[in-house]
């Protein structure tokens, strides 16, 4: 099992251009990278593919400062400026390993144990699901229908019963994963470069039977994704002090 993980963003939302790379804001005086590499470590996780753009240097010292340089490899995206499906692209070879995939937003501040719940679920195919939403057109929408999984976007075309977000992690078979590299592929050369990768993700998710892919409700862990100033403020002052460092 390997990781895919997506670190190659601005992160222009946060409107602070000071700001370094989001996978090297410091919680607690350590990176999320750093903090990433420790729990998919205790997870026995032993390679993760990192997608990087902005600032990359600065990553590739953080990977060797923290002694990751066995683990974390990094894979250039030189159009980081545009949509994060070209980061989805950049990692097409992790994708198509033949090993099953996990997937991380690695701009995520989270307790442990979510990572646990899904390397250890059932499903194949699975994505983390939160079910304290807050409605709008910014989260991911893992949309239900009689227990299965029927639309993953952020404004849902389909028919659904309810809706849980999703928090940016996801593990794929081989198989899957293969099919999710070629969906970004087929992006990437059609020239439609500012797509929001999910996109690739549902295609994959529509074109398969259904019940295909499962969710892991993880309500009730902490977690932030970190994307606008007042999620910073969040991950500071409610997520980081709750963690379960255990």
């Amino acid at each position: 099992m390997r990781v895919a993980m997506l670190g190659a963003g601005v992160g222009r939302r946060l409107e602070q251009p000071d700001l370094p790379p989001k996978v090297l804001l410091r919680f607690g005086g350590e990176t999320l990278l750093a903090r990433h590499v420790h729990i998919l470590r205790a997870c026995g996780v032993a390679r993760i593919d990192l997608a990087v753009g902005y600032r990359a240097e600065e990553i590739d010292e953080e990977i060797a400062r923290i002694g990751a340089g066995d683990m974390v490899m990094t894979y250039l995206n030189p159009d980081y400026e545009r949509g994060a499906i070209v980061s989805l692209w950049t990692l097409g070879q992790s994708f198509a390993s033949g090993e099953p995939v996990i997937f991380m937003d690695g701009d995520v501040l989270y307790d442990h144990r979510m990572m646990r719940r899904l390397i250890d679920s059932t499903e194949a195919n699975c994505f983390l699901m939160d079910r304290a939403t807050e409605e709008g057109d910014d989260p991911v929408k893992l949309c239900m229908r009689d227990g299965r999984l029927v639309d993953f976007h952020k404004r849902p075309q389909l028919a659904y019963d309810w809706w849980g977000e999703w928090i940016g992690f996801a593990r794929f078979a081989p198989a899957t994963a293969a099919r999710i590299a070629a969906a970004a592929a087929a992006y990437v050369e059609a020239g439609r470069l500012d797509e929001i990768y999910e996109e690739a993700f549902r295609d994959v998710i529509l074109s398969e039977p259904p019940g295909s892919f499962g969710v892991e409700d993880v309500t009730g862990l902490p977690w932030v994704e970190i994307d606008f100033p007042e999620d910073l403020a969040k991950a500071e002052r409610e997520i980081f002090p709750v963690l379960d460092e255990a």
